[in-house]
């Protein structure tokens, strides 16, 4: 079953930021939404996140209606993201943000619950699949830019949710860490998992996008395999606009 927004609005002082947009999202596959800066993009995965409420429009995840998405609640409707701007708890280690995610929603609760062995191995495994397993008891404060992203997309694999929604997971990451990220979203598909990606690389879009969805000044400009939508007129205009 897909997954939908209908005729979403969100304004800011007159401002359309999303405007009467409309999409359909498919299960287990990489959705990629790309515009030029302002098209609307991150203010969309911000209303599917519950970071903004919907001025109208309805979210549809796996056929149940959200006129209202809360952030606490993503991980009942088996959604997770990540931010342009990383968002760890910074003095704690690691390993510690990993076990944040697997045992009680809450920081202090985490600090206190004890982890069950299954919770560390789990936090190994993907510690380890990113990289950063001999980080683990540093603080999260210590980490480079680019270890910081790799440690926010390791508590979404630990998460192990439906529909993951990424917000340039590639800005400012080294070649060696992008390849990383890159095996990791191809990972996510082959297991069946929902990508929606925010991306600016369009190498990447090329490479990793099943769908992909054109914003412009808040509505959707194209749609399409990549591409086809990566050679159409009124695309390379919007971004040679900007």
């Amino acid at each position: 079953m897909s997954n939908a927004l209908k005729k979403l609005h969100k304004h800011f002082d007159g401002v359309k930021a999303v405007n009467s947009l409309s999409l359909s999202i498919s299960k287990g596959a990489v959705t990629s939404i790309i515009g030029p800066n302002g098209s609307g993009k991150t203010t969309l995965i911000n209303l599917l996140s519950g970071m903004e409420q919907l001025d109208s429009g309805a979210i549809i995840i796996s056929g149940v209606n959200l006129t209202k998405v809360s952030s606490p609640q993503l991980p009942s409707y088996g959604i997770t993201r990540t931010f342009q701007d990383v968002r760890l708890f910074e003095q704690m280690t690691v390993m510690d943000n990993i076990l944040v995610v697997l045992t009680e929603r809450n920081v202090v609760g985490a600090l206190f619950e004890r982890h069950k062995k299954l919770h560390v191995e789990k936090a190994e495994q993907v510690l380890k699949q990113v990289g950063l397993w001999e980080k683990h008891d540093s603080l999260a404060a210590k980490l480079s830019y680019g270890q910081r992203k790799l440690l926010e997309i390791a508590r979404v694999l630990a998460m192990d949710v439906d529909i993951i929604l990424l917000d340039e997971p590639f800005a400012g990451l080294f070649k060696e860490m992008a390849k990383v990220v890159v095996e990791i979203i191809e990972n996510l598909r082959k297991q069946g998992k929902t990508i929606v990606l925010i991306e600016h690389n369009m190498e990447l879009i090329r490479q990793l996008s099943d769908y992909v969805f054109v914003m412009d000044e808040g509505k959707l400009l194209a749609e399409g395999s990549p591409d086809k939508v990566l050679s159409q007129k009124d695309v390379i205009e919007a971004y040679l606009g900007e």
